[in-house]
Parts: structure tokens; C-alpha cells; sequence
């Protein structure tokens, strides 16, 4: 078990934690954080873009004159690819992208991806982050008291105030435990945790099986 330090809001040594070696104090393991990252990203693709080819085409069922006797090339439809308001020939197809590794390389990246942040010292555990639901007080506690200048907040979704206060700050994000991911935690240069949530993190991702944070 890894022991880490345990701040207030003055970055005042008032405990201390223990957490799993494997989720706080791992090697980070660069292809997992990759998986992590492109599941979040290519998920975000809609796939939406698609043109209709010859079969898709209302009308052109009917052969436009006889094969032969006119003089003029053959022709089968009006909805051929080289006919005004014909069909695409070949054309781009609405598709899915969707891409989900499985639960453990999931659960591996956002692993790998906290113990990034400790091993580069740029962890912060704090004993509770206590707001009145207003963003100066929540930058003021941040900028002046942590001395942070961008940083990922992690704690309870019942803290309200402190979501509703960090939401707002251009610099800083926050999120609930069970909502922590990859490029959430890679986006910020500080990873700021609670106790409540340090340990939520810690029971949620050790109960992962397969791939560990290791290279």
C-alpha cells in the first residue's frame, strides 16, 4: 500500500492515507492510457455521413428507351451514377464506430492515468474541500490556497456546491468519482482528490481484473 500525504485547504499536512499500490503508485502504462484515449475519442465520431447510391434513388425503374434502334447508347435507369440526380457510385456510407476495450483495459488507463499524475507530483489529497457554491471562493481556494493554476476536482456528486462553484472556472474541471476517465484526468496538469474520493477510486478500480498499470 502506497502512503500519501493528506492537505487542507492550505496545503497543511493533516493525515495521512494509504491506497492500492496499483491504482495510486504504478508504473503508467502508455498503451493503456492510448486505448483509454481513443475509446473516449472515436466514440465522439457520429458516423452520420452517408449518400445514396443507385438503389437508394426514388424512380429511374423504368428503362429510359429501348436497347436498341435509337441511336443513342444503351441505358437500364435515369438513377445511374453518371445521370443527373443519379446515385453516388461508391460513395461514403453512414457507419459505426463505436470502440469498447474490456472492463479491465478500461478501468487500467483511468489507473495508469491517476498514477501519472503521482508519480509527476502532481497529486493533491485533501482532507475535504468545503464550499458555499460560489466560483471566486472556489478559485481563490484553488489558485491561492493550492496554488494551482489548472486542475482536475474529484469529489462526491452530493457536494453540490463545490460542482456548482469549479463547473464555471475556465481552468479547472470537476467531476464525481464514478465519472473519473482518461483524458478527463490527462487534460489537467493536477489531479486534486478528497479522501472520499481517493478511496472510492481506490475500491472501484481495484476490483479490475487482467492488464495491470505496469509496463
Amino acid at each position: 500500500m502506497a502512503k500519501f500525504d493528506v492537505v487542507d485547504v492550505s496545503m497543511k499536512k493533516v493525515a495521512e492515507i494509504e491506497l492500492s499500490d496499483e491504482i495510486f503508485a504504478a508504473k503508467p502504462n502508455s498503451h493503456l492510457l492510448y486505448e483509454g484515449a481513443k475509446m473516449q475519442q472515436i466514440n465522439r465520431r457520429r458516423g452520420t455521413l452517408g449518400v445514396k447510391n443507385s438503389s437508394l434513388v426514388s424512380g429511374g425503374g423504368k428503362k429510359p428507351w429501348k436497347q436498341k434502334g435509337t441511336g443513342r447508347a444503351r441505358q437500364g435507369s435515369t438513377r445511374a451514377s453518371h445521370w443527373v440526380g443519379g446515385g453516388k457510385a461508391m460513395g461514403p456510407k453512414a457507419r459505426d464506430y463505436s470502440y469498447r476495450p474490456p472492463r479491465a483495459v478500461r478501468r487500467g488507463a483511468v489507473a495508469s492515468a491517476i498514477s501519472l499524475r503521482a508519480v509527476e507530483k502532481n497529486l493533491v489529497i485533501l482532507d475535504q474541500f468545503p464550499s458555499d457554491g460560489k466560483s471566486k471562493a472556489a478559485s481563490t481556494t484553488l489558485t491561492r490556497g493550492l496554488k494551482l493554476k489548472d486542475a482536475l476536482v474529484v469529489d462526491a456528486k452530493s457536494n453540490e456546491k463545490l460542482h456548482r462553484a469549479v463547473r464555471n472556472l475556465a481552468a479547472f474541471d470537476v467531476l464525481p468519482p464514478e465519472g473519473v476517465n482518461v483524458e478527463s484526468v490527462l487534460r489537467r496538469k493536477t489531479l486534486v482528490l478528497t479522501v472520499a474520493a481517493a478511496k472510492a477510486l481506490d475500491e472501484a478500480l481495484t476490483r479490475a481484473r487482467g492488464p495491470k498499470a505496469e509496463a
